[in-house]
């Protein structure tokens, strides 16, 4: 692992679920006032996930955000009005042989559509804890012939692991880079338009503010953030990431269920 940036940090950008929140996906007042001790240093503080941008207005008030917000992995960029200020669709003749191929792989599969989250089962694995950490519900439909148009994010579900590596692979297998195949969570294999990314969501926060890369600083815990650890001069894993995301990024902080998001925030963001 390298060495601290020689820049002053201007700008973190934190994934959500794994790192800014606890295992039971509580913000805990340390996390609350790193993020004020950010904009006390003047640096700019913005949020990336996989959830959709309605699973992200609840963190809002709390950090006082005023970036945008980077939903769908990047697919979806919203100011917190919920505005769209981008948005990146999966080929829409791409969307049903993905859902084929999810399926073929014996994952459930959700579809989301602009922000809105579409599936077949409404009592499917995790549904009911990601509506919960959301606060949103899907919407239940007999198939999914009526949406495979603009289609930003499709969502592989499987507590077996061997389902999602083998669902990953054959992505890659079968349709190479026309689309961004990643794991959210060691259960979820987002599948989003190639350049939907987290990596995408900093270069648009570095131009809106006018920040070079080694001026930023990133946090996160899944592949999915890998991405945007290769946009910044400072990348942080979580004490709870895999090795192969500690290995990507250049510091390891404390694990979720340890104030990890805080203390990276005081160790080596702002370096008190």
């Amino acid at each position: 692992m390298s060495g601290a940036p020689s820049a002053a940090i201007r700008l973190l950008v934190s994934d959500v679920d794994g790192t800014l929140l606890t295992p039971d996906k509580t913000l805990t007042n340390d996390a609350i006032r790193a993020v004020a001790a950010l904009g006390d240093a003047g640096v700019h503080f913005a949020l990336t996930s996989a959830r959709p941008p309605q699973g992200l207005e609840m963190l809002i008030e709390p950090l006082g955000v005023n970036s945008p917000l980077g939903a769908l992995n990047g697919a979806l960029i919203v100011d917190t009005q919920m505005r769209v200020l981008e948005e990146r669709t999966i080929d829409d003749h791409l969307t049903a042989p993905i859902i084929d191929l999810l399926h073929d792989h014996q994952l459930s599969v959700w579809v989301y559509q602009g922000s809105q989250w579409f599936v077949l089962d409404e009592n499917g694995p995790h549904i009911e804890h990601e509506s919960r950490g959301c606060g949103c519900r899907p919407t239940k439909l007999s198939d999914f012939r009526s949406v495979e148009g603009g289609i930003t994010k499709v969502v592989g579900v499987s507590d077996d692991a061997s389902h999602g590596a083998a669902a990953s692979t054959a992505m890659g297998t079968t349709f190479g880079s026309q689309v961004s195949a990643t794991r959210s969570q060691t259960y979820f294999l987002d599948v989003t338009h190639p350049d939907a990314n987290k990596g995408r969501v900093v270069r648009f926060l570095a131009e809106l503010y006018g920040v070079a890369s080694e001026e930023i600083a990133t946090i996160g815990d899944m592949h999915n953030d890998v991405s945007m650890f290769a946009e910044s001069g400072l990348s942080i894993a979580m004490g709870n990431a895999d090795d192969a995301v500690k290995a990507a990024a250049s510091k390891v902080s404390r694990s979720n269920d340890d104030e990890g998001f805080a203390y990276a925030v005081e160790r080596f963001v702002l370096n008190l």
